[in-house]
């Protein structure tokens, strides 16, 4: 795919050396990816809100019913910080054995059939998966404007487009939002189950939906608000990794970049070409 360079809007990007690295970073989105895997919690839709407050509801059962020996580590679960650092894009039991031992909680992992609860990882892991499916009915998701604005464009060049998530329910909400037919392929975390694909920051996600495009990672790009995910792509030897910064918090923009991303954007938008004034 190809656009006017000129038409490019570096201030709108971080690079990790600044602004030209910013601009460097843009003009290889648009000449060098022939295609783009995306990720779905937070850089498609809106779902990683509901994620967090799921994961904060259980974990804070968790904390009360088993309080860490340490008082510091009895704090309950930041929905911004511990869930960037410890859930955003793994899987939920990844996810849940991630956060606990930073806690320093030793649960047994307990297994698949464990009901919700707090005396096991696994349980601990469906209690949050009961309470996101409750609050995704009740609430729904959106797809953020600026990324549909960016998939249309892609679209519009016959760019292939993936949908990548560690999440059994990514085909839903996306379904939900109104993004599922923007692509191509979708990698979710059933087919992750399936062929017993690890978790990121492991890249096989990311490299099996490449696969299914029939684009080499060195000519795909990935798009991701995860630090794990960010990492993935940068293992992944993908020839660009964007990183979402909808937080826009002290030190997550920097954060992306220190994980792998190689630019950095607020809204998707900011990765099109500016409109000319008129």
């Amino acid at each position: 795919m190809t656009v006017d360079e000129g038409a490019l809007r570096p201030d709108r990007v971080t690079g990790p050396a600044g602004r030209d690295a910013a601009w460097t970073g843009a003009r290889r989105f648009w000449r060098d990816a022939a295609a783009v895997v995306l990720d779905t919690d937070g850089v498609v839709t809106d779902s990683a809100r509901l994620h967090a407050a799921a994961w904060k509801t259980a974990f804070d059962a968790c904390l009360t019913e088993h309080p860490p020996d340490d008082p510091r580590d009895r704090r309950p679960f930041d929905v911004r910080d511990d869930y960037r650092r410890h859930v955003d894009g793994r899987s939920r039991l990844d996810g849940a054995a991630a956060f606990l031992g930073s806690r320093g909680m030793r649960l047994p992992p307990g297994g698949p059939d464990d009901p919700p609860g707090t005396g096991t990882v696994a349980a601990v892991a469906a209690y949050k998966e009961r309470l996101f499916t409750e609050r995704l009915r009740q609430q729904g998701v959106d797809a953020y404007p600026g990324t549909v604005r960016l998939l249309t464009e892609l679209r519009s060049r016959a760019v292939p487009l993936a949908a990548v998530s560690a999440s059994r329910h990514a085909r839903e909400l996306l379904t939900r939002a109104g993004a599922l037919p923007y692509f191509d392929v979708l990698v979710d975390g059933q087919e992750a189950a399936r062929l017993r694909l690890p978790g990121k920051p492991d890249p096989a996600l990311f490299l099996e939906a490449a696969r299914r495009l029939g684009v080499p990672p060195g000519r795909c790009a990935v798009v991701e608000d995860a630090l794990a995910g960010v990492a993935a792509g940068r293992r992944g030897g993908f020839v660009l990794v964007v990183g979402v910064d909808r937080a826009a918090g002290p030190g997550t923009g920097t954060a992306l970049l220190e994980h792998g991303a190689d630019l950095v954007v607020r809204d998707l938008a900011d990765l099109l070409p500016a409109v000319p004034e008129d």
